[in-house]
Parts: C-alpha cells; sequence; structure tokens
C-alpha cells in the first residue's frame, strides 16, 4: 500500500484514491480503532474548511467513527487550529481537520490532531496506516463490530468558533485595542471566513473584509495567502494600514503594508522573534524555521545573538522539533508560525495579531515595522510530475545538486525536494550573486522536467 502520509496529512483529489468514500470509511474506523486504545468509548472532534466535498468526506468520517464505537463532535466550518486547540480544550481523544489547505478547491485532505492537539508524528502516522489496511483488507469485513446498541453516536456543537474567538484574543497583552487601525482582511473564502473579521472587530479595529464569500468552489481562488493581488490592490484603495491574507484553513498569514508590499512568513518570525527576545519569552534563545527560510534572516537574527535551528518544512516538523528543543516561536516564508505558549500548530489568526500588538505598541506604521531584514535573493522553480518515476533518485539529478551546491560553496543554499502536498518537485536556489542562482534554477528546472518524462 502507498504511504498516505504526506508532508501535512493525507491529501489528494477529492472523491478519488485515498479521498474516495469508501478509503474515507476506512480511515474513519482506524482512527476510532486508534483512539479506542486509550479511551472506551473516544471522543473524536472534526472541523473543515469550506470546500464543497468537505460534505461527502465528513459524511464518510462520521460512517466509518460510529461504525466502531468512537463520537464524532461535529464543529463544522472553522480553522486547523481552532480544531487543535478545541481537541485539547473539550477533551477528545482525537482531532481530525477536513482540509487542504492552500490547494484548490477538487483537492481536499485530513489532517489529524492528538488529545494535546498537537499534529501526530510519524510513529503515528505509521501505526495509522497499519489500521487503516486492516480496516480496508476483505477479512475485515468478517471482523466482529460494536453491536448495534454499541454503535458511537454524532453530535453537532455550534459553541465552537465563540470558544476560539476567545482563546485567539487572550494571545495579546490584557487591555490592548486596536482602536485607529484601518485593516484589509482576506479570509480566502476559507475556513476563516467567520471568525478572523469578529476577532479584529471585536479588538477595536476599522476592517473591511474580502474573500468571505466562500460557495465551495471559490476557495484560495485569486485569493488568499497565496494570491495577495487582491489585497494589495484593496489595501491602497482603501488607505489602509495593514493588508492580513490567510490561507484557506486559516494556518498561514501574508502580511502587506501601508504601500501594498508583501511581507512573508520569514519577516513576521523575524519580528515576533525580536519582540519575543526583548520581553525575555524567546526560550533558548532560539527560534525554529524550515530550510526554505531565507539565509537574510538567519543572518539578522544572529546579530541579535538569537539562534536558528532548521528543519524539514511544514509546521508540524516545525512543532516537532520545537517540543525537542522547548522553543518558544518556530515560522517558515510560507507564513506558518508556531507560538507554543498558546498553540502547537500554525496559526495564521494568531500569528497577525502578535503582529498589530507590535504595531501598537511601537506606534509604528506596517513598512517601517515589518521589513527587518535584507533577503538573499532566492529563486523558485515548480516541476509537476506526471508518473511514478523517482526523479530524486535519478544519477543526473543527485549528481547535479552535489555539484551546484559544492559551486555555490559558502555564498548559497540549494533545496531540492518532493513536495508532500501536490505532485511537484520544488526548487530553491539562494545566491548573493542571483545571476548565478538563476542560472542554476533553469538548469535544474531543465534536468527535473526531462528526468521526469
Amino acid at each position: 500500500m502507498k504511504r498516505l502520509f504526506g508532508t501535512d496529512g493525507i491529501r489528494g483529489a477529492a472523491n478519488k484514491g485515498p479521498l474516495s468514500p469508501g478509503s474515507i470509511v476506512s480511515i474513519g474506523m482506524a482512527a476510532g480503532r486508534i483512539a479506542a486504545e486509550t479511551s472506551p468509548s473516544p471522543r473524536i472532534v472534526i472541523g473543515k474548511d469550506t470546500r464543497e466535498s468537505g460534505y461527502m468526506v465528513e459524511a464518510a468520517l462520521v460512517a466509518g467513527l460510529t461504525a466502531v464505537g468512537a463520537n464524532p463532535i461535529l464543529l463544522g466550518p472553522i480553522p486547523t487550529p481552532a480544531t487543535s486547540w478545541l481537541t485539547r480544550s473539550m477533551r477528545a481523544d482525537l482531532g481530525i481537520m477536513i482540509t487542504a489547505s492552500h490547494n484548490p478547491h477538487h483537492d481536499n485532505g485530513l489532517k489529524f490532531f492528538d488529545h494535546l492537539g498537537r499534529k501526530i508524528d510519524d510513529a503515528a502516522q505509521h501505526h495509522f496506516e497499519d489500521m487503516v489496511r486492516q480496516a480496508a483488507s476483505p477479512q475485515s469485513a468478517a471482523d466482529p463490530s460494536p453491536d448495534s446498541h454499541t454503535l458511537g453516536r454524532a453530535s453537532r456543537v455550534d459553541f465552537a468558533i465563540g470558544r476560539y474567538v476567545e482563546a485567539v484574543k487572550q494571545t495579546i497583552p490584557r487591555g490592548l485595542r486596536l482602536n485607529g487601525i484601518k485593516i484589509v482582511l482576506d479570509c480566502a473564502n476559507g475556513a476563516g471566513y467567520r471568525c478572523a473579521p469578529e476577532v479584529l472587530w471585536e479588538l477595536g479595529a476599522d476592517v473591511t473584509v474580502i474573500g468571505n464569500q466562500p460557495n465551495g468552489r471559490n476557495i484560495n481562488s485569486a485569493c488568499g495567502a497565496t494570491a495577495t493581488a487582491k489585497l494589495r490592490a484593496t489595501v491602497i484603495e482603501e488607505g489602509a494600514d495593514i493588508g492580513i491574507a490567510l490561507d484557506g484553513d486559516g494556518d498561514r498569514v501574508i502580511v502587506c503594508d501601508e504601500y501594498g508590499q508583501e511581507i512573508d512568513g520569514d519577516q513576521i518570525l523575524c519580528l515576533i522573534a525580536e519582540r519575543l527576545n526583548q520581553e525575555g519569552r524567546l526560550r533558548n534563545g532560539k527560534v525554529a524555521a524550515t530550510v526554505m527560510s531565507n539565509l537574510g534572516l538567519e543572518r539578522h537574527l544572529g546579530t541579535q545573538q538569537i539562534g536558528v535551528v532548521r528543519t524539514p518544512v511544514g509546521d508540524r516538523q516545525l512543532a516537532m522539533e520545537m517540543s525537542k528543543q522547548d522553543l518558544a516561536l518556530g515560522g517558515e516564508p510560507s507564513g506558518h508560525v508556531i507560538l507554543s505558549d498558546y498553540a502547537h500548530t500554525g496559526d495564521g489568526l494568531m500569528a497577525a495579531l502578535q503582529v498589530l500588538t507590535a504595531i501598537v505598541e511601537n506606534e509604528a506604521e506596517t513598512s517601517q515595522l515589518c521589513h527587518r531584514f535584507e533577503p538573499v535573493p532566492q529563486i523558485h522553480r515548480n516541476v509537476r510530475l506526471t508518473g511514478d518515476k523517482d526523479v530524486m533518485a535519478a544519477e543526473k539529478v543527485v549528481t547535479s545538486i552535489a555539484d551546484y551546491r559544492k559551486q555555490m560553496g559558502s555564498t548559497g543554499r540549494l533545496v531540492v525536494r518532493k513536495s508532500g502536498t501536490e505532485p511537484l518537485v520544488r526548487i530553491m536556489v539562494e545566491s548573493v550573486d542571483r545571476r548565478l542562482g538563476i542560472s542554476i534554477a533553469d538548469a535544474l528546472e531543465e534536468l527535473v522536467t526531462r528526468e521526469a518524462g
């Protein structure tokens, strides 16, 4: 059986493969049985984003869970970090978020959280896959399932968003208000379309909201953290102080300043790191950042005596390393920012509030405050894969990557990796010499494309 889990949970085309109804029922049964290993009548919290396929996935999950005696608690459309937080707050045994994050509407996926709201680790993922295999095997149909009187029972709660809104507001200093700050908020037509505007309005901000009309098919479509053109234009049109863009499931944030200039996750991470360090809250004097974070971030934080710990891509990897080294902060340029004093996963709204807090406390404009360092030029290329060939193992690819790294030496970095969320090979070249970086990126893109057939 092919591995179910990628960089961040299970993801793929909705209604196909692991995201087909039959497969999801097996996944639900496996989840219920795993939760039952520690609880005789497990509670499973389920959130989802705004994709139309979420209804199908939710129904199939509920069928699988209740068939093995588990009790799903349905939260409705709500951000991924809210599902994580409510899993712990409601003393659930497991949390499941139905989302494909920043992917287009025709994809969907599942993210899993343990009873503390942490994304499940590698060992748990392998155990999960074993249980799914058992649930999907022909002989499993003959295995004894709970009698009809011991089936699980599903319930739906209406208070989930309100609880999360209050929890997020508690992450900024007591009494701090956003009065007088004009914000353009892009909710990506996704899971944060209700709670994010509510938080900012309750804190006193003047909020113009876009990307808050989900129809099941417009999530992440020319909006949100992965497509900020409309946000940047609206900030200028409205004369706003700041623009804030979430992604489809609300675990990422990208900001733009009053001039419509985009501010990525590395700059946000740098701002928060310096603020926590000044307040003595940056545990062990380090932050976690992925291999994709800019070398300029590392160099700038080094001048503040702040160390950077590098991890593989994904906020799950960040969270695991942060737990291992007891770190308060981690993030990546895509906008995942984890503040471990409050959350175990990236939370776009929570990170945005940290930026707004710094603006209020420093009485500064966004452009003055959020451009913390000069990035080393990065060149990105994506090569789409159409077959099953492992191009990363091809001899020419392996040799070329080694040669180019040697050529750049200490003046740059090269990251070539297979995406865990899409059928892509991602190439990132970081070089002080931009022309050299472009040359290497172009050559590798051509080579990988040729090797992929």
